[in-house]
């Protein structure tokens, strides 16, 4: 998973957008809106009409949340020393804990997930599909296919290339518990694609569109704090302040960690692996180490020097190592088998569905392994990066509307892994069933460049692969620790060197001890301690969407939306009743219990506050004494 920097920076209102506007100052729509009503006691803004509000127009101060800080790091500490000192135990305990999570626990990680799907697609696609990410007449920032191309970006990364041939083959040779195909023959092609069809290219996008698009809302139309618990505003007030809003928080910085060590730590194997082929030498423990150390040197000087346009270019340039790899997989590979698999392939996991998601029923040791080595842990995987990417997803789309905003999030960057693992899972299916020996050596990290050897051109090909794995490698650590930075002091945009540093320093620390004091046995048992801290923020995540949901229900638009049904209900009533067939619609003033808001409490504190307050730190000091005053005061 690679990242792009920031695209929204403090005073990046006053820049100029791609289409050659200029939007308006920080602070200009707000102080606006608030100008016109405050002849009105409490403002007089009518909970309709508010315009929202963007965390940028406020004048907040980024400050550095020590609790938050201080918490995670220690708990970082004290992981990375478990594993230098007994990595065996560490091992031995993570995978005990994942086995009871996942036993007992399952069942929440699946209905949760099925959950998130649901619901994004309800949010993105039912009345709410209007509401935009940012004020009512606010644009967005990028070009749409800039922003697809910066998703684009942000859905590839480490474990795309690890497991693009790996996990079919797995499942090809040994099939998923709910098929009864037979290991290894054409029958099980099919069910192997569909279980990976589930596992990489499609719910994971859903949980990342349910903060991303959290996030965005809360920031840019409520005017919160860019964290994970400024989502639960709704839920408790002031919830960056209390200690359950801490403790959100903690487990987001962490799950970062862990989900992004256990990446970079794949990473590693594979550049290992790649370098001694590419070379013809057997590479060890040392080489491990001096790759971990010069690539964690780098990832951190290019995270606090800002070297922003040189990590955009290397992203750029890793999706266009990726899309050649494809093509010329696709073309020297099994051509014609892989266009027949691609929609028999989606067809498949339509129809077997049910059957895939029913596994978390089963209490056999068979489908309790399955769901341990596979199933759960990704779901973990995804949850556990789901405030990283999230966080990413949310700065670069602003302005967009839900409706778009999901379409697109969802669908397009699943559309591209649907096409790469059919790509390359089917040509290591192709292979198998052809003969070709491909065999799985220690956690995989060698089959995609087995693949690219019985391909044309294979020197050539491992060189680009090994190229973008490390190019991975760094944005994505880069950007790791920028966001970890960022959520430990109060989603400061840009956040300060030293805590950049600690993040990052830290991240490869963590990653390079694992694999130097216990090899493949530490990066499981990280693996396992990654699902089982994944388990709470799952909890997290329930809470996002009900949170989400009673934001969403009060939304200026949606407010908007109860009066004109109202009003049109009552409105063909009233025209009936007396003009019969010849009537059209106009506005006029009636009695206050025959309104379209009659019965609905427009000056409950609750639908203007969070927007008076975030607004008044802005412009407090231009009010009239008297309306500034009586705000403070209340």
């Amino acid at each position: 998973m690679t990242d792009h920097p920031s695209p929204s920076t403090p005073g990046g209102a006053t820049e100029t957008r791609e289409d050659g506007r200029r939007p308006e100052r920080a602070g200009e729509r707000v102080r606006r809106a608030i100008r016109t009503a405050t002849t009105e006691p409490a403002f007089g803004i009518h909970p309709g009409l508010v315009p929202g509000i963007s965390v940028e127009d406020t004048g907040v101060r980024f400050r550095t949340r020590r609790s938050v800080f201080v918490v995670a790091l220690l708990v970082a500490l004290a992981v990375l020393v478990w594993a230098i000192a007994a990595p065996t135990n560490l091992n031995d305990v993570g995978t005990s804990m994942q086995s009871w999570v996942v036993a007992r626990f399952g069942w929440l990680f699946n209905g949760t997930v099925v959950a998130i799907v649901i619901f994004m697609l309800v949010v993105g696609f039912g009345p709410t599909g209007r509401i935009r990410l940012g004020a009512d007449d606010s644009t967005p920032e990028y070009s749409t296919a800039s922003w697809i191309s910066m998703l684009f970006a942000a859905g590839l990364g480490i474990a795309l290339i690890f497991y693009g041939p790996l996990e079919p083959l797995s499942h090809f040779l040994t099939p998923p518990p709910w098929t009864d195909a037979q290991g290894g023959t054409p029958e099980a092609i099919l069910p192997s694609m569909a279980s990976s069809f589930l596992h990489q290219a499609t719910f994971a996008w859903c949980i990342y569109a349910l903060v991303g698009g959290a996030l965005a809302y809360a920031s840019f139309r409520r005017g919160r704090l860019p964290l994970i618990s400024s989502l639960f505003e709704p839920v408790f007030a002031d919830g960056n302040h209390r200690v359950l809003g801490k403790v959100i928080d903690i487990f987001a910085v962490l799950v970062t960690l862990f989900g992004t060590a256990t990446s970079l730590g794949i990473g590693a194997l594979q550049i290992r692996t790649g370098t001694s082929i590419v070379t013809g030498q057997e590479l060890g423990t040392p080489f491990v180490v001096v790759t971990i150390s010069v690539l964690t040197v780098v990832f951190t000087f290019s995270a606090v020097a800002g070297i922003k346009k040189g990590i955009r270019l290397m992203s750029n340039a890793n999706m266009t190592l990726v899309v050649v790899l494809a093509v010329f997989a696709l073309l020297a590979g099994p051509t014609f088998f892989l266009l027949d698999l691609f929609p028999a392939s989606l067809i498949a996991f339509a129809g077997n569905l049910p059957d895939m998601l029913a596994v978390f029923a089963g209490q056999g040791a068979e489908q309790q392994e399955y769901l341990t080595a596979w199933t759960t842990l990704y779901w973990a995987w995804w949850i556990s990066w789901s405030p990283f990417v999230g966080m990413f997803i949310a700065k670069i789309s602003k302005g967009r509307s839900l409706r778009q905003f999901v379409a697109v999030v969802v669908f397009v960057p699943s559309a591209i892994s649907l096409a790469w693992f059919t790509i390359f899972g089917g040509t290591a299916i192709r292979m198998s069933l052809d003969g070709v020996g491909l065999g799985v050596e220690g956690a995989g990290e060698n089959v995609m460049f087995d693949v690219l050897g019985n391909l044309p051109l294979s020197p050539v090909m491992w060189v680009l692969c090994l190229v973008a794995i490390v190019i991975f490698f760094v944005t994505a650590a880069d950007s790791a620790s920028n966001v970890m930075g960022s959520m430990s002091q109060s989603g400061r945009p840009v956040p300060s060197r030293s805590v950049t540093i600690v993040w990052g320093v830290a991240l490869g620390l963590l990653g390079l001890f694992l694999l130097l004091a216990g090899g493949q046995n530490a990066l499981s048992g990280l693996q396992a301690i990654m699902v089982t801290t994944a388990l709470p923020f799952t909890v997290i995540l329930i809470g996002i969407m009900v949170a989400w949901a009673l934001d969403l229900r009060h939304d200026p638009m949606m407010i908007r939306r109860r009066y004109a049904l109202a009003a049109i209900r009552q409105g063909v009533r009233r025209g009936i009743d007396e003009h019969g067939d010849d009537f059209v619609f106009d506005i006029a003033q009636v009695e206050g219990d025959e309104g379209a808001g009659a019965g609905f409490e427009s000056d409950d504190p609750a639908l203007t506050q969070w927007y008076t307050d975030s607004a008044l730190r802005e412009v407090e000091e231009e009010l009239p004494d008297s309306v500034a005053g009586r705000q403070t005061d209340g």
